[in-house]
């Protein structure tokens, strides 16, 4: 068994035009200032890390990483949720998702598409240079908007839906082998990785490429009514990045799980703050430290409710208690002893 790391956040949600929230030096004296341990930096933040220039120079990432370490802090993951989001896009959310691209290849699909995987590809020569294990990303979707349908799929459309996002990861995967990093795929609404079968379709696609792996979040679980529990115990051998993230369900006569396209304080399930939602993460952090899972819990701030600031103040001590000081030994190792055949067959009465 392994202690799980952290308490950590992940600096999206926080990100702001003003100090603190405006520099990597800012942050990190934040972050440190509430009592975290560590941060998971998303790359498309420039003002935090430049990703282009942490792929090709590890002086860059020497600095970085000693900046970050000088808060007592370190760096648990690279994120590049939006850039990996653009490795595959629908034509249907073309409108919407260029505002993740840079003006340089908006409005020209394959542009933005070639743009992302090659920035994927940056992030993972830049966590190997900063000495990183896993790496923190969506998978994007071609079938989504299929996920419920009506008229019914063609028979070969989800077979060729997942050779053609293999088809675009796979480069990117065999990349990160390169550098000795797991791609983490945030298993997520709104990705065409979404739940354990749809990661297993992936997997097949790729030939179980052993760098394709898991950040596990249960908040997504609970608002798709999945076992999130029960997740764990299936594919915990995948699971190399971890959210520690709330939310909750609370479905009326009204509204379920799709929410009537209800604002997110109004949908029958919403984020939450840590110990604001449903989520038992006392047994969370017992199946992922049983199973050995070397993670950090890295906080993920969504609640619809509970202002950022309280959320972030709130977080590293509810992480902090939850940690388990996973055992060096078995509290009945007092009773082990040696093999004593003749005693074994006495106690048996044989």
């Amino acid at each position: 068994m392994k202690t799980i790391k952290g308490p950590a956040v992940f600096l999206a949600q926080f990100v702001g035009s003003e100090s603190p929230f405006n520099s990597l030096e800012g942050m990190c004296k934040w972050a440190s200032d509430l009592g975290y341990k560590g941060i998971q930096i998303p790359t498309w933040e420039s003002n935090l890390i430049d990703i282009d220039k942490a792929a090709e120079s590890q002086t860059y990432c020497d600095d970085l990483k000693g900046k970050v370490n000088s808060y007592g802090l370190e760096i648990t993951e690279l994120s590049t949720h939006l850039q990996g989001q653009l490795v595959a896009v629908n034509p249907a959310y073309d409108t919407m998702f260029d505002g993740f691209a840079p003006e340089t290849v908006k409005n020209n699909p394959k542009a933005r598409t070639e743009w992302a995987i090659q920035t994927v590809k940056n992030a993972g020569t830049a966590s190997g240079r900063l000495g990183l294990k896993s790496h923190a990303t969506f998978s994007g979707a071609l079938l989504w908007h299929t996920v419920y349908p009506w008229p019914q799929r063609p028979n070969g459309l989800v077979k060729m839906g997942f050779e053609e996002l293999a088809k675009r990861w796979l480069p990117i995967l065999n990349h990160f082998d390169e550098h000795d990093v797991n791609l983490c795929y945030e298993i997520h609404p709104g990705e065409d990785l979404h739940d354990g079968i749809s990661f297993e379709r992936f997997l097949e696609a790729t030939a179980n490429h052993q760098r394709a792996n898991i950040l596990y979040d249960p908040s997504h679980f609970v608002l798709q009514q999945l076992d999130y529990l029960s997740f764990i115990d299936f594919y915990h051998e995948r699971i190399k990045a971890f959210h520690v993230k709330d939310a909750e369900f609370n479905p009326t006569g009204k509204q379920g799980v799709y929410g009537g396209y209800s604002a997110w304080k109004d949908r029958a399930g919403r984020f939450r703050s840590l110990g604001d939602g449903q989520v038992n993460f006392q047994s969370v952090f017992s199946k992922l430290t049983k199973y050995g899972c070397d993670l950090w819990a890295v906080m993920e701030w969504e609640c619809c409710i509970k202002s950022s600031s309280q959320g972030a103040r709130e977080g590293a001590s509810f992480i902090q208690n939850h940690i388990i000081e996973a055992v060096e030994r078995s509290f009945d190792d007092f009773a082990g002893t040696s093999i004593d055949k003749e005693q074994l067959r006495k106690i048996l009465g044989i």
